[in-house]
């Protein structure tokens, strides 16, 4: 009688809708269906719709790019991440307005709440941690590790378990909510890479992750990038039975290709999966299947929807689908099957110019005149700004993928400084790897072979509005304060040492590592390269020297050097220099070096200046204040 009670209670739960917060995203439904809330992440504010009217209700600022929104119940608190100011923002729907501001730790990503809105828990994107916030006292409770670098994050349907994925790798790890201790992972192959999101199925011991796989060991447009979707059992397997199966979106769709897997979202009876492609701008249907096998039945094929796609929410009954067309500014409603847009709502003014919204246009696609197979994006490489974290086989050798901060700044391009304006990157758009159209209509010089440098030959700024609206958003990147410094230009005392044998002629890391970028790059001829000892990789095609990369923001792009050889920040000083061409390290004791890595993590610790010397003019202008 016990076990049939037990079952009866666990099949009206399955039959609920589904509630709010579950699973982290830009955008959030309440368990009513009656609002939505959408956070902008490029405008800095967050937007609450009426569902059932279609309409917006308010727009609220909270901060330097929110990533995550989520409904406590049926609101009207809703709560929000704000990812560059390091903030939890609580904000009243019906007042549309902040009635409270906590400050919690570096880059927060993905916001889940508990049923009994008692709890949320926070991802937080570097280092990886994921913090629990008591919402009645509105404070941080505790912040437990999660892995490396996590964005996605869900709630188990018992509360009792947080699944968060880590962007870099996909993997998907189990947080016992109690303790907050590591349950279980589910890893995939090294190629797997730019998970942002996790569902849960509501039956099922499932869980459902959409990304990309990277494959370094390719530098072609059919053979680099993938979009994925990964499937995970949650509960007891069978042996020999794998907990975590790859599939490739290209074997559900034929030869009709998709990139950039962003999010997916599950109907509240489970009987339909949808997967958002932010490349292409569409998304796949399919329908659930539980025989650890085939995961996932496509069904009715690619969906179009609206430019640049990235938030998926459904209904509580099922019938209406919520997309977030980030590039239209809209959400989109569409009906269950995504046959037919029900209507749109306008959520925010498009930011910044319109060159720069051309320029992000551009950046996020891969279609033409980007791309003619539509695998790979420039984002695809570069995602919100930063790196991959990969390193890749170039033909030109071994090049680890740079993030963007401070780039405006920090010209010329690439490690060999082989280019000297963003719009040299026409070479790529029309070269092997995107194989595109492209955004100018005159002629390249050819480039027969590595050592002839033909992009430096081409002045491209000017020459085209596309070339120069995509260099515009490229230098737009600015660098945040780095979480390791003690404040706003402040350092640790163990930093501050670090700084001063930084600094010192006995060490020498400020000789090229100079000005407020840390770096000597330089747009005047003949460019600076150096040999650092590290161009004897038996792939190098272009010699030894290179140009000198920036600090700004070093603390979390690892792995280090032009190869990525170096691990660590110590190995850079250590293991990676043996002949001093790195920097006189050699003589330094542990704790020297372990002060002059406290401080390279803590740059910048305050902000460098908007223009200098070296400052491109293809670049955001920002207004003041703005």
């Amino acid at each position: 009688m016990p076990r049939l009670l037990s079952s009866l209670a666990l099949a009206l739960a399955l039959a609920l809708p589904t509630r709010a917060g579950t699973s982290n995203g830009l955008l959030d439904i309440t368990p009513d269906g009656k609002r939505l809330v959408v956070a902008n992440t490029d405008a800095g504010t967050v937007t609450v719709v009426d569902a059932k009217a279609r309409k917006k209700l308010c727009e609220v600022p909270v901060g330097d790019h929110p990533e995550g929104v989520s409904w406590v119940g049926d609101g009207p608190l809703v709560l929000v991440t704000v990812w560059g100011d390091d903030r939890l923002v609580f904000l009243d729907a019906d007042a549309g307005k902040v009635v409270h501001t906590l400050a919690v730790a570096d880059e927060p990503y993905g916001v889940v709440v508990t049923k009994d809105g008692s709890r949320a828990y926070v991802s937080h994107d570097y280092p990886g941690t994921v913090a629990e916030i008591d919402l009645a006292a509105r404070k941080v409770l505790r912040t437990f590790p999660a892995g490396a670098c996590v964005r996605g994050l869900a709630l188990s349907p018992d509360e009792k378990t947080l699944y968060a994925t880590e962007f870099y790798t996909a993997k998907l790890i189990a947080l016992d909510r109690a303790s907050g201790k590591v349950l279980e992972t589910w890893s995939g192959p090294a190629s797997d890479n730019l998970c942002r999101n996790v569902v849960l199925h509501p039956e099922w011991p499932t869980a459902y992750l959409a990304h990309i796989r990277s494959r370094v060991t390719g530098f072609d447009a059919r053979g680099s990038i993938f979009s994925s979707l990964s499937v995970c059992d949650l509960g007891p397997t069978k042996p020999g039975d794998p907990r975590r199966r790859l599939h490739s979106a290209d074997t559900f769709n034929g030869v009709l290709v998709v990139s950039n897997a962003w999010e997916s979202a599950l109907t509240p009876d489970g009987r339909r999966l949808y997967v958002l492609y932010a490349g292409t701008d569409d998304l796949n249907l399919f329908d659930p299947v539980n025989d650890r096998y085939r995961d996932a039945e496509p069904t009715g094929g690619i969906r179009r929807v609206g430019k640049h796609p990235k938030a998926i929410r459904v209904s509580p009954d099922g019938s209406e689908v919520y997309v977030y067309n980030t590039l239209d500014f809209e959400i989109g409603v569409y009906d269950r099957d995504i046959r037919k847009k029900l209507g749109g709502v306008t959520v925010c003014d498009p930011p910044h110019t319109p060159e720069w919204v051309r320029g992000k246009e551009l950046f996020v696609s891969s279609k033409q005149p980007m791309g003619s197979v539509k695998w790979i994006s420039c984002s695809s490489c570069h995602p919100d700004g930063l790196g991959d974290g990969r390193v890749w086989q170039n033909p030109e050798g071994d090049r680890r993928t740079v993030h963007l901060w401070g780039l405006a700044h920090t010209h010329p391009l690439h490690w060999s400084a082989d280019r000297d304006e963003v719009q040299d990157f026409e070479y790529t758009v029309r070269g092997k790897l995107m194989r595109g159209r492209g955004l100018f209509d005159g002629t390249l010089k050819p480039r027969p072979n590595f050592l002839t440098l033909a992009e430096l030959d081409m002045d491209l700024g000017g020459k085209s509005k596309d070339l120069d609206a995509l260099a515009v958003y490229t230098n737009s990147f600015e660098s945040r304060l780095s979480p390791h410094a003690a404040g706003p230009g402040k350092l640790t005392p163990g930093a501050e040492r670090g700084r001063k044998l930084f600094a010192s002629e006995a060490v020498g890391c400020a000789t090229c590592h100079s000005g407020p970028y840390y770096t000597d790059s330089s747009l005047k001829r003949p460019f600076v390269l150096h040999d650092v000892g590290t161009g004897d990789g038996p792939r190098e095609q272009m010699g030894g020297k290179y140009d000198t990369p920036t600090l700004v923001g070093v603390y979390r792009t690892g792995p280090y050097l032009h190869d990525g050889r170096a691990k660590t920040l110590r190995d850079v000083l250590t293991t990676c220099n043996p002949g001093d061409k790195h920097g006189k390290t050699s003589h330094l004791t542990p704790a020297e070096v372990d002060d002059v890595v406290a401080f390279l993590k803590s740059l910048p610790y305050e902000p460098p200046p908007s223009e200098t010397p070296n400052t491109v003019p293809y670049r955001l202008k920002r207004r003041a204040g703005g």
